[in-house]
């Protein structure tokens, strides 16, 4: 689904990414990791054409879409969500989704068919598709919701979840990591997970690639990240470090 090449991204001389490589199977679930800092939403923002990449290839079942615009990686068939959620305040939820689902993959759609994307795009969320619904009294978890409703509103064939667990408590990580689990299942949905905390994510990914100041440090399943020196370094220090 997903094949990203020798990707670089270079800020003046400053390089975020060098040279990262992985590939994604229709189907899967790969936990992109790393901590703060080590490149992950700038590959994410590369993939998903809001960067343009300094080099390398990044192809969507087979098609080159590295260089390629937002908008248009969006009509290919990549959904996004962000970070931080910053849905419009004025309009309801569904109206949210819909707008959502006209900019999506497929063309041009009539209203009625931006509607029942939007409404099945909510439902998948665990949210109300009642027109009168609004994003006031929203929390955390309900906004990642509404994040997720709205890239899926696109009907995507690969989503980017980017940190999804960010700003929830323990239950609400839990809910979220098996949500998108839920949706690979009933939808096929190709699901990138860009994360920074390990434990609630190693439980559902299928695969995992973890980046380090801009480089992929490892590529493997959750069980073999949990025992690679190199990642435990990343997250909890060198051993001297630890022992102190």
């Amino acid at each position: 689904m997903l094949e990203v090449a020798g990707l670089t991204k270079r800020f003046g001389g400053f390089t975020a990414v060098d040279a990262v490589s992985f590939s994604v199977a229709p189907g899967e679930i790969l936990g992109l990791l790393g901590p703060n800092g080590s490149g992950k939403s700038t590959t994410f923002n590369c993939i998903a054409g809001m960067l343009r990449p300094s080099a390398g290839s990044i192809r969507l079942a087979g098609q080159e879409i590295g260089g390629l615009p937002a908008e248009e990686c969006c009509r290919r068939g990549i959904g996004r969500t962000f970070q931080i959620p910053r849905p419009f305040r004025t309009l309801s939820l569904l109206e949210n989704a819909v707008l959502a689902a006209h900019y999506g993959a497929g063309g041009r759609i009539d209203a009625a068919e931006a509607e029942r994307r939007a409404r099945d795009a909510l439902r998948l969320a665990q949210l109300p598709d009642d027109p009168n619904a609004t994003t006031q009294g929203l929390g955390a978890a309900g906004l990642k919701k509404l994040e997720l409703a709205r890239a899926l509103a696109t009907q995507p064939k690969l989503l980017l979840a980017d940190e999804s667990l960010g700003g929830l408590d323990a239950g609400e990580m839990r809910q979220a990591a098996q949500m998108l689990k839920r949706i690979r299942d009933e939808r096929g949905i190709t699901i990138v997970w860009v994360e920074h905390i390990m434990g609630v994510l190693l439980s559902v990914v299928d695969r995992v690639v973890v980046l380090d100041h801009g480089a992929v440090i490892f590529r493997g399943t959750p069980a073999e990240a949990q025992e690679d020196t190199k990642v435990a370094e990343v997250y909890l220090g060198p051993p001297e470090s630890r022992a102190a």
